[in-house]
C-alpha cells in the first residue's frame, strides 16, 4: 500500500508526449495549445476611437476654439476623413479609425449638434481622450497566447482576431473505459432487486469529455477467460485503460490476476486513503497506463479527479499550481482511521472573500447521490484525526461553485 503522495507521484512520473495535431479553431476549445500564437499586426491596427463623439485637433480647443464644423462621418470599418481645418471636426463612432489630422475624441454627451456645427459644453477635454492607440495592446508578431495553455473562448476569440484559423494542439491518448461485473445492467434495462444500472463508465466519460478527451466504453462480464481477451484487445488498441470495478479482494474480482499475467507492471495496488483505497495502477511494455478505480460509485469519481485529470493536465505541461485550490473547513470533522480522507463538501463564498467548505455527510462510498449536493472533496491529511473549523485544507472541484 502506498500513501496518498506516493501514489501521484508515482502516477505523474508516467508521462508521455502522443505529439501534435493541427485542427481548426472551432473545433479547439479545451484540447492544449501547442505553439504560440503571434500578432498578425499591432493591436489594435489603428488608432481606434472608444466613445461615440466628434474627432478634433486638440490645438484648436486649446486655442479657444469650441464649435467645429462638422465635415463628415466616420463609421467603424471606414477609410479615415481627415479634417483640413482646426475648426473643423467629424463625428465619429466607437471603433471608428482616428484620422491623423485629429488627435482627441470628444462623447456626444460633451456637444450640442445643430446646422452642421458642434459645440463643445464642457471644458473638462483632456489631449488624446476616448482613443485606444495603435499597438497599445500588441506589437506585430508579439506573443499574444503561449503554448501549453488549456484553450478556452478566450483563447479562441483571439486566434480569430489574428486569424489564425488553425491551430497546433496536443494529440489526445486514445482511451477506453471498461467496467466490469454480472451485476451492471444497461440504462435502459429494469434491474431486480441485487442488480444496478451502469453509471460509472458513464460518469468517467462525462469528466473526460469535460476535459476535451472522448473514450470509447466496454463492459466486462464477471469471467475469467472474457476478461482476458478483452483487457489483452484494449492493450494493443489503446494508449490508457481506465477501469471502474474488479480490483478489490472478492472472488471474481479477475482485474489484478489478469493484468498480471498480460505483463502489465503493477506500480501500485491500494493507497491509504478513503474512498478509493482499492486503487491499482500500472503499465506494459508499451507504455499503455490502467488505471483501474474501485467500482463503488463515489471512490471512481475521486479517483478520477483526484489523479487522472491531475495526470492529464500534468502530461500536457499546464501549471498544475494554477489548478491548486484552498477552502476554510466550516465544521469540526472527526476521522480517527489512519487513512488520507477525502470529505464531500459544499462551497461558498464567504462576505469576506474565503471559500467556505461545509462537510456533506453521506452514507459511505456508494452514496453517489450525495454528490449531487456536494461542490467538492476536502483533501483532509491522515498524520490528523480531529479538524477544526476554520483550518485551510486543499479541496478538488468537480463543480462550479463561484
Amino acid at each position: 500500500m502506498v500513501s496518498v503522495a506516493e501514489a501521484e507521484k508515482i502516477i505523474l512520473s508516467e508521462t508521455k508526449d502522443y505529439g501534435n495535431e493541427l485542427i481548426h479553431f472551432e473545433s479547439a476549445l479545451g484540447r492544449i495549445l501547442a505553439e504560440d500564437i503571434t500578432a498578425d499586426r499591432d493591436l489594435p491596427p489603428c488608432n481606434r476611437v472608444t466613445m461615440d463623439g466628434i474627432a478634433i485637433s486638440y490645438a484648436a480647443f486649446e486655442k479657444g476654439t469650441r464649435s467645429f464644423k462638422i465635415t463628415g462621418t466616420i463609421a467603424a470599418g471606414d477609410i479615415p476623413i481627415e479634417i483640413n481645418g482646426q475648426d473643423e471636426c467629424v463625428e465619429i463612432m466607437t471603433g471608428g479609425a482616428l484620422p491623423d489630422s485629429a488627435d482627441t475624441v470628444v462623447r456626444y454627451e460633451d456637444v450640442v449638434i445643430k446646422n452642421g456645427i458642434a459645440a463643445i459644453i464642457t471644458a473638462d477635454i483632456k489631449k488624446g481622450q476616448n482613443i485606444h492607440r495603435k499597438g497599445r495592446d500588441k506589437k506585430q508578431h508579439d506573443i499574444v497566447a503561449a503554448a501549453g495553455q488549456i484553450i478556452d473562448p478566450a483563447l479562441i476569440s483571439m486566434a480569430a482576431s489574428v486569424g489564425k484559423d488553425m491551430l497546433l494542439v496536443q494529440c489526445l491518448p486514445k482511451v477506453v473505459i471498461i467496467t466490469t461485473g454480472d451485476e451492471l445492467v444497461d440504462v435502459g434495462e429494469q434491474p431486480n432487486p441485487y442488480q444496478v444500472r451502469s453509471s460509472n463508465n458513464y460518469t468517467v466519460k462525462a469528466v473526460l469529455q469535460q476535459n476535451a478527451l472522448p473514450a470509447d466504453m466496454l463492459h466486462i462480464p464477471d469471467d475469467l477467460e472474457t476478461t482476458r481477451v478483452k483487457i489483452k484487445d484494449c492493450l494493443s488498441q489503446y494508449d490508457v485503460i481506465i477501469m471502474s470495478g474488479g480490483v478489490s479482494m472478492g472472488k471474481f474480482d479477475y482485474v489484478p490476476q489478469v493484468l498480471e499475467e498480460l505483463g502489465v507492471t503493477k506500480l501500485f495496488h491500494k493507497v491509504q486513503q478513503r474512498p478509493g483505497k482499492p486503487f491499482w495502477f500500472g503499465k506494459d511494455k508499451n507504455g499503455v497506463l490502467v488505471f483501474a478505480f474501485p467500482g463503488n460509485p463515489v471512490s471512481t469519481f475521486l479517483c478520477l479527479h483526484r489523479y487522472f485529470v491531475l495526470w492529464l493536465l500534468f502530461k500536457s505541461k499546464v501549471k498544475s499550481e494554477n489548478q491548486k485550490v484552498y477552502a476554510v473547513l466550516n465544521e469540526d470533522v472527526a476521522f480517527p482511521a489512519p487513512l488520507q480522507y477525502f470529505m464531500q463538501v459544499k462551497v461558498r463564498v464567504s462576505e469576506h472573500g474565503q471559500l467556505l467548505a461545509t462537510p456533506m455527510e453521506g452514507n459511505g462510498s456508494g452514496d453517489f447521490a450525495n454528490l449531487l449536493g456536494s461542490d467538492a472533496f476536502m483533501e483532509l491529511p491522515m498524520e490528523m484525526s480531529n479538524f477544526k473549523k476554520g483550518e485551510v485544507y486543499r479541496i478538488w472541484p468537480f463543480k462550479q461553485f463561484l
